[in-house]
């Protein structure tokens, strides 16, 4: 089963057998989706043929990682996601970890960004046995500065709040920011080669799709000092 398979069929079940959820949540819920897609963040996200924003980010391990090291060694696939407790999430980091083989057999780095705390990020790699690094943007700024951030409307965070997601802890105090799913390909300049974005948190990318988006760079890449004389 592809990931557009698993995460539509956990959409269904949602929407069919979770009766325990309010119908007022449910709207709430439906009213910020359709908000956020009118809004047009998507489009205006970097995307294909952007230069990616360099970061220095903590890992769950307690290491900084930065772009400019990663892009030194080869192409990046770099995914941001909502936390640990965003069923979708979880369904999506499985997948790429899954196809993490073949990432790196293409000679490419996959990190994944959000806005939770280190523990939680360990907790969650720990989890699934995640074999690529898991980063923490404690109040979202790297997201922000891909154009992904965005604010929980205060009845969507309440709602969130009744679920027991407890944002206010695992984001570090930043409870109410959150990035868009995106998932890039970055070339070893620097440079966004491939991008899927999407302000519906039920749609990911597809690990096939970026897979033949690594294949179709350029066999010999050029070093990456582009991020270094930023």
């Amino acid at each position: 089963m592809s990931l557009r398979d698993e995460l539509a069929a956990l959409a269904e079940s949602f929407r069919t057998r979770r009766p325990e959820v309010p119908a007022a949540s449910r709207e709430v819920m439906e009213r910020a989706a359709r908000d956020l897609a009118a809004s047009g963040q998507a489009a205006r996200a970097l995307g294909t043929g952007d230069r990616a924003p360099g970061f220095r980010l903590p890992s769950a391990t307690g290491e900084t990682v930065s772009l400019e090291t990663l892009l030194d060694a080869g192409p990046v696939v770099l995914t941001f996601y909502r936390g640990a407790w965003c069923p979708y999430c979880n369904l999506a980091l499985r997948a790429l970890q899954q196809h993490h083989a073949g990432i790196t057999a293409r000679g490419a780095r996959l990190v994944a960004v959000s806005p939770q705390i280190p523990d939680e990020s360990l907790t969650l790699a720990e989890k699934h046995s995640l074999d690529f690094d898991v980063l923490s943007d404690l109040g979202s700024d790297t997201a922000k500065q891909y154009g992904l951030a965005f604010d929980l409307p205060d009845d969507l965070a309440a709602v969130y709040d009744s679920f027991g997601f407890d944002l206010q802890h695992v984001n570090g105090g930043h409870s109410r920011t959150l990035p868009l799913p995106a998932t890039y390909v970055i070339d070893r300049d620097g440079i966004i080669r491939w991008s899927f974005i999407d302000t519906d948190y039920t749609v990911r990318a597809e690990p096939a799709d970026l897979l033949a988006a690594l294949d179709a760079l350029p066999s010999a890449e050029s070093p990456g000092a582009a991020l270094r004389k930023e």
